[in-house]
């Protein structure tokens, strides 16, 4: 590049690849023509897209209603939204859990790819329905008449009782309209759901979404006539509906704590099988278990079911618990003592011998974290921090204000910075988190432990719950040591750009830094003035 150039310019330049020229989509044709290659909606937003500009098109294409009602269910906080995977994740895995019912998904393939590859990598064993779409299918309704076909194609009674059709953050922004699909196919239902990354904050939010939408479509059905008894038969005594995702001896664990008091455990939502969702909305009463599950709620709500909050973790949780389920079901406090008194004794042994000497930290994106704060503390952890990437809700306020009596900062929508400074601040001798959290942690030469695949596949209720954290959280701390050796073995690689084994100085260009950062801040600035204006 000359000198000239460069003066011209004003900025530090390497090479002219920022003066290529580059073609634009054009807004499409009153006329009604199909725009040029490179339009990816009607007012050229692609997935790439702020998430701002994507939630301002969806809402110029007729989305408000689903956009003000996922902002009233699931609001954000002081932040954009917490640093987890994509939130259509949750409803997808929600959906390949369940037998008999197909799942397709309407997206970017990129998104598309990155959606089934985690599916299968958490097990899911099968196959995803997509519909493809290109900018001329997208802004013309053609997408939309494409998934209806294949909606069409696929309502085979004999394989599916329902299919759920999923809009990721594109077709959403566009308007494509999943509620003009046919309610039903040859007896198949149809869902039709949007999970933008701009609308929902978290995975965990999807989930709720999608089990919210199935017992809407359910508790119409039952309000229509006659619906399937469960495979397993209806249970003679009133039930209890868990709301969550839980290890699978846990509903075991809790049917047994219930059986004193004359309650039986109902279904988990989100449920395995459709006919599953009738005996859930059949229940006496309703457990939030995991307290996100905002729409869900709403439908136990309005099928006339009371809701409980918190679960029967640790000694004091199951105590509270056990008597809350009591109250709503009219269960006589003889009863609830009975059953107290025959659980409670078993899991204060089980906490008294199974002690966790140490100062842990905790956050994580499943909805859970409240409740395995509660048990770490019962079990003789210190634990000053616990960060949930979940909104506060009344069904966590028991936790919460549990919690926050034992002087524990309990931080709701919590970023990974939130997490991050917590940890660096406490120095715990563990940190459970998200993989980011237990990367940085390690970095500090402190032990940590991934929060999904070794804290939340592990019982938590009832006495199996109370003893099941000491052994894996025992051993981790024990590792303080061995983190130690690593981080002085790897002293001096570097961080950031200059990672790595250098033989001399990395090639810094500070010039360069300084102006792209000016850029940057004058791009605030102007951004700021459009804000003000």
């Amino acid at each position: 590049m000359t000198d000239d150039l460069t003066r011209q310019i004003g900025e530090t330049r390497y090479d002219e690849a920022d003066l290529t020229e580059v073609d634009m989509g054009a807004a499409r044709d009153p006329a009604g023509s199909p725009p040029p290659e490179g339009t990816v909606t009607p007012d050229g937003v692609g997935c790439h897209a702020p998430s701002e500009q994507m939630e301002a098109q969806a809402r110029a294409s007729g989305m408000s209603e689903i956009l003000d009602q996922y902002a009233a269910d699931y609001p954000q906080g002081p932040h954009d939204k917490p640093q987890s995977m994509c939130p259509a994740f949750g409803s997808l895995r929600v959906g390949l859990r369940m037998r008999r019912v197909a799942t397709m998904l309407s997206g970017s393939a990129c998104c598309v790819y990155g959606l089934t590859f985690v599916s299968h990598f958490y097990g899911a064993r099968r196959s995803v329905g997509y519909v493809p779409f290109n900018s001329e299918s997208l802004v013309t309704g053609k997408l939309f008449e494409d998934i209806r076909d294949a909606v069409h194609e696929m309502a085979d009674p004999e394989r599916y009782d329902a299919i759920v059709v999923t809009n990721l953050c594109v077709p959403t922004a566009s308007g494509v309209p999943l509620r003009l699909l046919p309610n039903e196919i040859n007896g198949v239902r149809i869902v039709g759901i949007d999970v933008p990354g701009f609308g929902v904050p978290t995975h965990a939010e999807a989930k709720d979404i999608l089990a919210g939408a199935m017992l809407n479509y359910a508790r119409a059905e039952i309000e229509a006539g006659p619906v399937q008894a469960p495979a397993s038969g209806k249970s003679d005594r009133p039930t209890v509906a868990m709301l969550g995702e839980m290890f699978p001896a846990d509903p075991m664990m809790i049917g047994a704590m219930l059986a004193p008091m004359g309650l039986a455990a109902g279904p988990v939502v989100p449920c395995r099988e459709w006919r599953e969702l009738y005996a859930a909305l059949d229940s006496s009463v309703c457990a939030a278990i995991h307290p996100f599950y905002t729409a869900a709620v709403r439908e136990f709500e309005a099928a006339g079911r009371p809701i409980v909050g918190s679960a029967p973790v640790g000694h004091d949780g199951t105590a509270a618990w056990l008597a809350a389920i009591g109250e709503a079901t009219g269960v006589p406090a003889a009863q609830v003592a009975a059953a107290q008194n025959a659980f409670l004794p078993a899991i204060k042994g089980a906490l008294s011998g199974a002690r966790i000497d140490g100062t842990i930290t905790l956050s994580g994106y499943e909805g859970s974290e409240l409740l395995v704060a509660r048990l770490l503390i019962e079990s003789g952890a210190n634990v000053p921090y616990v960060g949930t990437a979940c909104p506060k809700t009344p069904w966590s306020a028991p936790d919460a204000a549990w919690l926050e009596a034992k002087g524990v900062k309990v931080q709701y929508r919590a970023s990974l910075e939130d997490d991050c400074a917590a940890m660096e601040a406490v120095r715990p001798d563990l940190a459970i988190g998200t993989t980011p959290v237990v990367q940085k942690a390690k970095e500090l030469a402190i032990p940590g432990l991934y929060y999904t695949n070794l804290i939340s596949a592990r019982p938590l209720m009832g006495p199996a719950g109370a003893g099941s954290l000491a052994e894996v959280v025992t051993a981790a701390m024990g590792n303080a040591e061995r983190m130690e050796t690593m981080r002085e073995f790897f002293e001096g690689v570097g961080h950031g750009d200059t990672a790595g084994v250098w033989e001399g100085d990395p090639n810094l260009q500070p010039k360069f830094r300084e102006a792209h950062q000016k850029k940057l801040d004058k791009q605030a600035r102007a951004a700021k003035a459009q804000e003000m204006i």
